[in-house]
């Protein structure tokens, strides 16, 4: 009897496991139409809140505080997201909520148009909102996420859905480029395509919504007696590995956002780039990153994140460099492609190292602890970025002047913090020229080919 009772608990074990496996399985595919319908909404929406702020005269201090101060904002207030996930009592439904008003955002932003003299101002109030809402919920969406890929195969995960969000971003804001730049006839006109791709990024949103709804969430716990308060977590820092790349990122940060909120004013003010040019630009990054991030995941996933995320944190700050040399579009155009190559190996890397440094349980709150560092720095950046730009005497543009401190700042972040941090997992060696080498590679058509069939043979066995 007690055998008959033991194999019939084992059978229904068996049976629950298999059950959440398949649910973790179609979670998984949902979480990939989840992300590739927030690209869509940010290629119609995000990517031209800067473009749309041009379009309203805003300054060259008004595009800094546009730049910086909305994702400052949605930073801090991840101090508050381990509230709101007991007050929820789940992850998904706190992210849920918390996208749905995000979607609604995209009402107010289309309608500034009409709030008169200080529209800008109004403009920065609802994109600062509308980062609020898209971030207060991210180290819930990262502590979900982190419970439903296994270590092991997070690279390539991670990768193979942000290729495919990539894409989607790509044609997305192509579609919006060339639409803003159909209506770009007349004052009306053009105010009328903007409100057109701003109601496109609304309806993806609201798509994104319905996956992020259909997704499980398996049972999560926090681990309140080891909770640590913000300053409490800050003193300790130096003296962990995932401190110290905290530390590196958030330096990384400052010195990245004393010239990106001023790379579109550059291209629209002074390169006087019509949108369809102008979005090329951006896109081509788009399309480069997310066509190399597979391939930089799986070299995470094989050689070690450490690995991946010195090569690309020494290659990666001579993009801000690059664009001293030239105007000319077809030149940019390249530079645009390696930014994506770079950005893609130094993001992927970034994120595993978080996954892979941080015990599951603290890992929403460290998280936003450290999304708050990030935020702080972002803002300090952009501000002195714009103190430099509107108060140049050096240079013919304070854009380029600011594009150079910038890319200075880079190497010195990266010569300072990258050796001092320490791979968790036991890896293949590789030297970093060999590694260049690999992905660089991997990244051709034969490489591609080879990766689809080895991929087609694994479906097939």
């Amino acid at each position: 009897m007690k055998y008959e009772q033991w194999k019939t608990e084992q059978h229904t074990q068996k049976n629950k496991k298999e059950a959440v496996e398949k649910k973790i399985k179609k979670s998984l595919l949902y979480s990939v139409f989840d992300g590739s319908f927030h690209s869509a909404m940010v290629g119609f929406g995000e990517s031209f809140f800067s473009a749309f702020a041009v379009f309203l005269k805003a300054s060259t201090t008004q595009i800094g505080l546009l730049g910086s101060l909305p994702q400052t904002l949605g930073s801090l207030s991840q101090l508050l997201s381990s509230y709101f996930i007991r007050l929820f009592k789940s992850r998904k439904n706190f992210l849920c909520t918390a996208v749905l008003l995000q979607a609604l955002l995209y009402i107010p932003i289309a309608l500034v148009f009409f709030f008169g003299d200080f529209r800008v101002y109004h403009l920065i109030l609802f994109i600062g909102l509308y980062f609020i809402f898209g971030m207060i919920a991210s180290p819930a969406w990262s502590s979900w996420m982190g419970d439903l890929v296994s270590a092991d195969g997070r690279g390539a995960y991670f990768g193979k859905r942000n290729t495919i969000a990539g894409f989607v971003s790509f044609f997305s804001l192509l579609t919006a480029g060339y639409v803003l730049q159909h209506f770009s006839t007349s004052l009306n006109l053009q105010y009328l395509g903007f409100v057109l791709i701003f109601l496109l990024a609304f309806v993806f949103r609201m798509i994104s919504f319905s996956f992020l709804v259909r997704k499980y969430e398996p049972s999560y716990t926090e681990i309140s007696s080891q909770q640590i308060h913000f300053f409490d977590f800050i003193r300790g820092l130096t003296s962990r590995n995932y401190g110290l790349f905290m530390i590196f990122r958030s330096v990384m940060n400052f010195s990245v956002y004393i010239a990106s909120p001023f790379f579109a004013a550059y291209m629209l003010y002074d390169l006087q780039l019509d949108y369809l040019h102008y979005t090329l630009l951006i896109a081509s990054s788009i399309l480069s990153k997310y066509i190399s991030m597979p391939v930089w995941g799986k070299a995470a996933d094989r050689y070690g994140t450490k690995k991946v995320l010195t090569l690309a944190g020494f290659l990666m700050p001579a993009v801000s460099l690059f664009w001293l040399v030239s105007g000319n579009w077809f030149y940019l155009i390249f530079v645009q492609a390696y930014s994506g190559f770079v950005w893609a190996g130094f993001e992927i890397a970034s994120f595993n190292f978080l996954f892979e440094t941080i015990i599951p349980q603290k890992r929403a709150s460290y998280i936003a602890y450290y999304n708050v560092l990030n935020g702080i720095a972002l803002f300090l950046g952009a501000t002195l970025g714009g103190l430099i730009a509107k108060h140049n005497q050096i240079f013919l543009s304070g854009y380029l002047f600011v594009f150079l401190l910038s890319g200075i700042f880079r190497y010195l972040t990266s010569f300072a913090f990258i050796p001092s941090l320490q791979e968790v997992r036991f890896v293949d060696k590789i030297t970093y020229p060999r590694l260049f080498m690999h992905v660089v590679t991997t990244m051709t058509t034969r490489g591609l080919v080879y990766e689809a069939v080895t991929f087609l043979k694994k479906k097939k066995n």
